[in-house]
């Protein structure tokens, strides 16, 4: 049931994403701002998950300290 959530807002997160994307091609000289903010967040949201992915330190204590 949870799977299947993420599922569908996932979905309509990269629906809602193309939509912004397409509407800034049509608004071409002022949406190339928003299109180069946009491709910022997702260079640093990728360097943020890999950071994460590959921190051996954030796994032992996401593992081994109690909350």
């Amino acid at each position: 049931m949870e799977t299947t959530a993420y599922v569908l807002l996932g979905i309509v997160a990269i629906c809602w994403l193309i939509a912004m994307l397409v509407g800034m091609v049509v608004a071409f000289p002022f949406g190339l701002i928003g299109l180069i903010a946009i491709l910022g967040i997702g260079i640093l949201f990728i360097k943020v998950l890999g950071d994460r992915l590959s921190s051996k330190e954030d796994d032992h204590y996401s593992q081994n300290v109690e909350k």
